[in-house]
């Protein structure tokens, strides 16, 4: 049941590690059969998700894992991550531009105000991904980023939960789908109102926005996360100085529809996602 978003003091925030049994008892076998790092033709190694398609290699070398700040830019990360859920990442990728015009560039105030004629609207429109619950659950959770604002709001909120010492996964198998930190994340946005913000959705999410620094060990763009203050991504849609591989990745075809294998993990259907 979704919260009914009156304000309430948050559930304490337990000591939480951010990965969890993944890195101590692999065994060094099993590892060895999942892919690490990924030399790309420019010799630059990557995340194996990355590697595939010119989309996903764009959005890993100048978004994915790089500091975001800021209430609208967190609100519609949240809000793409509750519509991946079940899809494949690079389906928003490409859809993103289409999101962002059919919901006010996730101005929450905007979004908040939807009104059931909108709701409809965003129903009718196939550039996004048309499903009543996820569509439903951005407006309140519009409403919920509006009723934090005499809270600390939203960017103070999600960056409790920072895990800057997190250990270097060194392949895929390494990287969880969820952890006690996304856990306890997704719970404090339930109990603020929050709808579709399971802790995978929320692991995802701190992958996404730098609160954790899940690129492999040997790929090029770890360390690229950083502390509440570093290297901070303010503008809704300002990322890192792409490569020079990246912006052609990004002009490039899109016709090989490869989806990513970090995406795979997380999108399975056994995958919670509570509302």
């Amino acid at each position: 049941m979704i919260s009914s978003g009156q304000d309430s003091a948050p559930p304490h925030r337990p000591a939480v590690s951010s990965l969890s049994a993944p890195f101590s008892v692999r065994s060094q076998r099993q590892a060895d059969r999942v892919a690490a790092a990924v030399t790309g033709a420019d010799g630059l190694a990557r995340c194996p998700w990355a590697a595939g398609n010119p989309i996903n290699m764009a959005y890993h070398d100048t978004e994915w894992g790089v500091p975001v700040h800021g209430e609208a830019a967190l609100f519609e990360r949240i809000s793409l991550e509750a519509f991946q859920s079940g899809l494949s990442w690079l389906t928003i990728l490409t859809k993103r531009p289409a999101f962002r015009a059919a919901f006010a560039g996730f101005d929450p105030e905007r979004v908040a105000g939807f009104h059931d004629a909108d709701v409809e609207r965003l129903m009718a429109d196939a550039g996004i991904v048309r499903n009543r619950a996820k569509i439903l659950a951005a407006r309140t959770n519009a409403r919920a980023v509006l009723g934090l604002r005499d809270h600390g709001g939203l960017d103070a909120l999600v960056w409790g939960y920072a895990q800057p010492d997190a250990p270097a996964p060194r392949t895929a198998a390494d990287v969880p789908t969820r952890t006690p930190a996304s856990q306890a994340l997704a719970a404090e946005l339930k109990a603020r109102g929050f709808a579709f913000v399971g802790p995978t959705t929320a692991w995802a999410l701190m992958e996404a926005v730098g609160l954790v620094d899940a690129h492999l060990a040997g790929c090029h763009r770890r360390g690229c996360s950083a502390g509440p203050t570093d290297g901070v991504q303010r503008a809704d849609r300002q990322a890192a100085t792409p490569t020079a591989s990246a912006t052609a990745a990004a002009n490039a075809s899109t016709s090989s529809g490869v989806v990513s294998q970090e995406h795979i993990q997380r999108t399975s259907p056994v995958a919670s996602f509570q509302t």
